[in-house]
């Protein structure tokens, strides 16, 4: 009986796959397609992370691919073309129209420049389209000049003087005063086809200036997938309408000076915590909350910044004391520390130890209960949590990062995630208790993703609100997979001088990183071969400046945050590591500081700096290798077998 189901089910899902494929003729044509695109070179997998809001950055290493673009030019060109030439011509790829501007008022004959460059840009096209299907570089065409670039790199058997066929769509291009378009048509149709699929390893947001432009840029783009980090997960949160998640993201906008990312760059008004602060904290010792600016910032709005970082942040550790107290299980007492200060002798207690506090005076807060918010707070977070979610902006890029991530992705036998693995000293899978039940390893990335769903899409009251619960718990708390830490002593930091408080305890993970078998014991966990696979780790800068390596055990495993955030790079003395895949090998990518955009248009500087060879494959990998390729070769599968039910009478064809 149930092979007889299964059969009925086999030849229900053929008839609907005849639908598309209604004759003999269609579903071989389409069989002779997919088996030619499992031939083709894998496509160009691209890996960033922890790009912390320095859009101006992320866009300028989206355009050179990590330096495929420049590798392209030489591949082409060789030493046919100078150095500067090659400069030039890559600078022009990545900002055509800027570039444009520069040569329109500094070339003396215009004409002669766009021949040259108009060449060089087809044969550029020609190179990277050629291990696409013509089918899928006709679809990445600009509209307006898809017959034309069509026509420029396709070759053309039937055409004997292909050199005078080919300059002469180039002069009438020119003539007709069409170059300039075609130029910046060219250029970003090889930034699109150099790159195949993107890869974002988590923490779009905070401290840098531009996480919407970010996300923006992100909703158009052609392939792409994101891994949550913490400081995306908090965003969903305070989009799902989290109190504590919304307090969280305006007192991190507040620090960094950045407030305009909610005011101009999503429409959030906060004349409502603007007024609250110049009410309630106009005469109160701000000073432990200065502002850590950048040279954009306007100091004119320092006093009111400050008093307004004041405010939302006792808002926060109320709203944290709250959860903390409702969620046992959450093993995060040690953040209750509100209660334990003693206003007398300006000291709180943390652990067993008492420490001086740089700041006692809290209007808003009262000894006796201290985790209550007052009227006015209550009122003021409502007000808030309205802002963000009916932010129509907000809540499209919150459904993108749904519908384009998670906390983890396996892909092409790479697992990504931007934190940790969560274990025990001895290696093990730590548990870690939601809801009443215990979790570890792949489960504890499902179920926490799971109720970061609902958290966002729950129509259920109740489940809702755990959800959103969860998801300031995955931003903060000691067994969330992307924190990785005992604590986050924020309120230490703000109010304790002694760096010992601020102390916070890495998971265990980060001292096991060169150990084959904990790295093969993770890979195994989510199905990927433990010999082969990698795992791709965000999330912790890596110090290259005191000679900190970011390849893992043996090449297993490869960290990519190097240090895009500003915040950082002291720290790192780099401007971030990412990440190539081609169907030749993986190649890491260190990037110089970046200085930003008009000087990458002026100088024609580039940022790519040095570059490590993690893996050389011994055969060039195909698409058939992909999860792509496995896709496929189902698909082929299933219209083999509808070409046997055509030709055993099972389906019949539908002559039209």
């Amino acid at each position: 009986m149930p092979m007889r189901q299964d059969q009925d089910m086999k030849l229900k899902y053929l008839s609907s796959l005849a639908e598309k494929y209604p004759t003999i003729a269609a579903a071989s044509r389409e069989i002779i397609n997919l088996q030619a695109i499992l031939n083709l070179p894998k496509g160009t997998e691209h890996f960033l992370s922890d790009i912390h809001g320095e859009f101006e950055q992320f866009e300028h290493v989206l355009k050179n691919g990590s330096g495929s673009v420049r590798r392209k030019i030489d591949e082409e060109f060789g030493n046919t073309l100078s150095n500067k030439d090659k400069k030039s011509l890559a600078t022009l790829i990545y900002y055509p129209e800027e570039k444009l501007d520069l040569v329109l008022r500094e070339e003396e004959n215009i004409d002669d420049w766009y021949k040259i460059t108009l060449h060089r840009l087809v044969q550029i096209t020609k190179r990277v389209a050629s291990k696409y299907t013509r089918s899928k570089v006709r679809k990445a065409l600009p509209p307006d000049f898809a017959y034309v670039i069509e026509e420029l790199i396709t070759e053309k058997a039937e055409v004997q003087d292909k050199e005078a066929y080919y300059n002469e769509i180039i002069h009438t291009i020119i003539r007709i005063g069409r170059a300039p378009q075609f130029i910046s048509a060219l250029s970003h149709l090889i930034q699109r086809m150099v790159i195949d699929h993107l890869h974002i390893v988590g923490d779009i947001f905070d401290r840098g200036p531009g996480p919407h432009v970010i996300m923006d840029t992100l909703s158009q783009y052609h392939s792409v997938d994101i891994q949550w980090g913490n400081h995306d997960v908090v965003w969903l949160g305070a989009a799902s309408g989290s109190l504590p998640c919304i307090a969280t993201v305006i007192r991190i906008a507040a620090r960094y000076g950045s407030l305009e990312i909610l005011e101009e760059g999503y429409g959030i008004n906060l004349m409502p915590l603007a007024n609250f602060a110049l009410e309630v904290y106009g005469d109160v010792d701000c000073s432990a909350f200065a502002i850590k600016f950048n040279t954009d910032y306007n100091t004119k709005d320092l006093s009111l910044d400050m008093k307004m970082h004041k405010a939302i942040a006792m808002i926060q550790f109320k709203l944290e004391g709250q959860l903390v107290s409702k969620y046992p299980e959450f093993q995060m007492e040690n953040r209750l520390l509100l209660d334990k200060i003693d206003y007398e002798k300006k000291t709180v207690r943390v652990g067993d130890r008492e420490y001086a506090m740089l700041d006692v005076e809290f209007p808003t807060v009262d000894p006796q209960d201290p985790y209550r918010l007052s009227v006015e707070e209550l009122q003021l977070m409502e007000r808030l949590r309205q802002a963000f979610i009916r932010c129509e902006k907000l809540q499209r890029h919150a459904r993108f990062l749904f519908s384009k991530g998670g906390l983890y992705k396996t892909y092409n036998s790479n697992l990504l995630y931007h934190g940790c693995m969560p274990l025990n000293e001895d290696g093990s899978f730590a548990k870690v208790s939601v809801f009443g039940e215990e979790y570890s390893g792949k489960e504890l990335y499902d179920v926490l993703e799971h109720y970061a769903r609902k958290g966002y899409y729950g129509t259920e009251i109740s489940e809702k609100s755990k959800g959103q619960d969860i998801l300031w718990y995955i931003w903060a708390g000691p067994g969330s997979p992307v924190f990785g830490k005992d604590k986050m002593t924020t309120f230490e930091r703000y109010f304790i001088e002694d760096k010992e408080a601020h102390i916070e305890i890495k998971n265990p993970y980060y001292g096991m990183l060169d150990r084959e078998d904990i790295i093969g014991n993770i890979l195994e966990e989510f199905d990927l071969d433990r010999n082969t696979a990698h795992i791709i780790n965000g999330h912790v800068p890596v110090e290259q400046k005191n000679g900190e390596s970011p390849v893992k055990c043996g090449g297993r495993l490869l960290i990519i945050d190097g240090g895009f955030s500003r915040a950082f790079q002291h720290q790192t003395g780099i401007a971030g590591y990412t990440l190539v895949c081609n169907s030749r090998g993986m190649r890491l990518v260190a990037h110089e500081l970046f200085e930003s955009r008009e000087a990458a248009v002026m100088k024609e500087s580039d940022i790519l700096s040095d570059s490590i060879e993690v893996e050389t494959f011994t055969v060039r990998k195909r698409v058939a290798d992909t999860d792509n390729g496995a896709d496929i070769k189902e698909n082929i599968y299933y219209l083999e077998e509808l070409l046997a039910a055509y030709r055993d009478g099972s389906i019949i064809e539908r002559h039209v």
